[in-house]
Formats: C-alpha cells, structure tokens, sequence
C-alpha cells in the first residue's frame, strides 16, 4: 500500500502558504433568512451589504408561499434527470416565462448558472470553430470554454479594437464558426459589458455572440431584463445564460436562452443537464413567482437603482477609491489582501456585514471589498453603514 504522509504533507503546507499570506477564507455562519440585515451564531445582528439578493426577493412571504405551494403539489424532490422521469409541467412553464421575459425562442433549465456554462460551449463548438472571451469573464465560462476543442482567443477586457483583432486572427486561421462570449455584468467590478458595440463588432465578422447575465437578470435596463435591455439590443443576441440564484430569488438553478435550435441540442447533448437531477420544484415554483413580480411592476429595480445612487455617493464623499459605474456591485478598492480583511472585520464590528476579496478572487495587488446594495435596504440602514465605513476607513487607514 502506498504512503500517503507525503501528500497529505504537502496539502498542510499549502494551507499554511495561503494563511501567511493573507489569503485564506474564513466562512461566517449566519442564523437567519437571507436580508437586508442578518444575524450571526455570535448573536449580532449586522447590516447585510455583500448578498447577491439584489431585488430582496430571498426572503419575500410571495415568494416562499409559491415555494411551499409547489412542495404541496409538486413534491420536494423529483429523483431524476430531466428525460427519465423529472420534467413537470413547472419547468416547462418556467422555460417559456424566462424565454418570454429575456426576449429568446428557447431555455434550458440547469442546477445552476455554473452547469450552464459549463455545459455549452463543448455542445456547440468544435475543432474546426473558434471561441472568443473576454479575460475577465467568470470562472464559469473559463471552465465551460476548456471543455471544448474549439481554438481559444482571449481579448482585452471590454476593448473592442482588440476583440477585432482576436476576430481578424480566428479568421486568418481559418474558423468555421466563431462564438463571442462575455459576462454581461463583471461580478468584481461592476462593468457591464458594451454589447450593443459587441454586437456591431460580431456582424461585422459574421460572428454570434453570448453573454451570462446572472448579475444583471431580474434588475439592470428600464424594465429588469439585463444587459441587452440596458445596451439597447434586446431581441438581438444569441445566447444568454444565467443564475436563478441572485436577482430572482437567491436560492439555485440556471439556465441558457436562445434560439429553438441551440436549445434542442443542448437537451440532446449537454452533460450536466443530462446528468444532474432536474431543478427542484420549489425553486421552480418560486421563480414563477418572482417572474409574477418583476413583470407587474418595476417598482423593486427602481428601489434598487435609488439605493445604488445614494450608497455610491455616499462612500465617494468619505473619500474611498471606488470602481466607477451604476451596478449596485460597488467595489471599495483597497488593494492589500491583508487590510481588506482587517476593514472588513472591523465594519463587522461596527455592524455592517462585508467580506474582503482578494487573490485568486480577483488580480494580486486588486483587493477590495465588494459592497452589494439591495431593493431591500432602508434609507437609515444605509445612513448607518456609510457611518460604519467612515469610521473604519479611517481607523484601518484606508482613508483620512
């Protein structure tokens, strides 16, 4: 038998590297639904500002009515794949709702927006093709795009001159077909993406173009469809994937919209939709719910877009180097993996609930504290919070 000591050696000296170097991830456990504010196992309770609950929908009484009714119904689980025994008529009711509500022919739900990408680009794209994405784009779509034989072009982020070039490159190398793939929304920095420019830039190679909007679906353009809303060209992308896991509730599932074609053979081909355990009912119920919301009114997006505004203004007037945009992601640069840790421990102190990132999450030298404002929050939780980071910023020597 062989010995393992020197293995499991190795795996504690790594740990150790990333404890001496200030990167390694402490989980805090929280003892409350998912909120504007949350408690902690130590008793606090903290203003939440790094939850991904955009529009305030995990934990809204309409929504979790429609999540136990689909348990009453439907069942908690549905042990099977999606072609075996686990498509109800939820699924398909949920497929045609987001089809409708992103302006495509057709979606496929997955486990979650992961699996989406995960499970795309390896269906669709071979040997023969080319795969153009932009290097800032989410782990996801890196880890999707290794999957395929496709030849890979990486592009500059968000610059369009270089994305011509890649193009000009996978042309000249003789591509048969070409996918541009991007985040619609960068989940660090708050970018979103220039897909009305993308979109001029793909017609004029006769490339498609995709886009994972999992932080934009539910609130960014006027009336909550993402970014092909907001960039002005709804109806005129390929490919769309996504998270039910942020904006439209916050509990799990994903999916890829696109035209009738695409999404037939993704059920025919794709992995982790052919070998994971269909979306569970409750989280399909629910969406159906959140999608019953978001259709109605714009009243929540609207909310959200104030808040942003206000928390923006608000922590560039105490002097703090922010990325610019209008996502409600605002990203307070800090730069030092170390003293993002010490700020956010001692906003956690003062009441205000934020985590660090920092290398592998983002560049070495990039570290930040990345501040989520939701639709939920009041105007005195966030007069409380920019207080909070007033006070610390200036303790832990952030700002003067």
């Amino acid at each position: 038998m062989a010995n393992t000591t020197d293995f499991y050696a190795s795996l504690r000296a790594e740990l150790q590297q990333i404890r001496d170097a200030g990167l390694f991830k402490v989980e805090r456990k929280i003892v409350t639904p998912q909120s504007s504010f949350i408690s902690t196992d130590n008793g606090a309770t903290v203003i939440n500002l790094c939850a991904n609950n955009y529009l305030g929908l995990s934990s809204h009484r309409g929504v979790e009515e429609a999540a136990q009714a689909a348990v009453a119904t439907r069942g908690f689980g549905l042990s099977s794949v999606r072609f075996i025994c686990g498509t109800q008529d939820l699924h398909k009711d949920l497929e045609a709702r987001l089809s409708r509500f992103l302006g495509t022919e057709d979606t496929i739900l997955y486990g979650s927006a992961f699996d989406a990408n995960g499970g795309l680009f390896e269906v669709l794209l071979g040997a023969e093709d080319a795969v153009l994405s932009d290097e800032l784009n989410h782990a996801s779509i890196i880890d999707g795009i290794r999957l395929c034989k496709a030849k890979r072009y990486r592009y500059k982020h968000n610059d369009l001159d270089d994305l011509r070039e890649q193009l000009r490159q996978a042309d000249a190398a003789g591509a048969r077909h070409k996918l541009v793939f991007t985040d619609g929304v960068f989940s660090m920095d708050g970018t979103i993406a220039r897909l009305d420019e993308i979109r001029a830039v793909c017609d004029e190679f006769g490339a498609l173009l995709g886009f994972d909007d999992s932080h934009a679906t539910g609130f960014v353009g006027k009336t909550g469809r993402g970014t092909h809303e907001y960039r002005g060209v709804f109806g005129k992308v390929d490919i769309i994937t996504g998270t039910l896991g942020k904006a439209l509730g916050g509990a799990s599932g994903g999916f890829t919209s696109a035209k009738s074609e695409v999404v037939a053979l993704l059920r025919q081909r794709s992995r982790p939709y052919l070998f994971s355990n269909s979306v569970a009912p409750a989280i399909v119920g629910a969406t159906l719910k959140v999608l019953d919301l978001l259709e109605a009114d714009t009243t929540l997006r609207d909310n959200l877009e104030e808040n942003t505004r206000i928390f923006r203004a608000g922590l560039a007037a105490r002097g703090f180097d922010l990325k610019p945009g209008m996502h409600p992601i605002i990203p307070v640069m800090v730069y030092d993996a170390e003293l993002s840790q010490r700020l956010s421990q001692r906003l956690l102190e003062l009441g205000v609930y934020v985590i660090g990132f920092f290398y592998p999450v983002v560049p070495k030298g990039q570290a930040r504290i990345r501040v989520q404002v939701s639709a939920q929050h009041t105007q005195s939780q966030l007069t409380t919070a920019l207080d909070a980071f007033g006070k610390a910023g200036r303790e832990v020597g952030v700002v003067s």
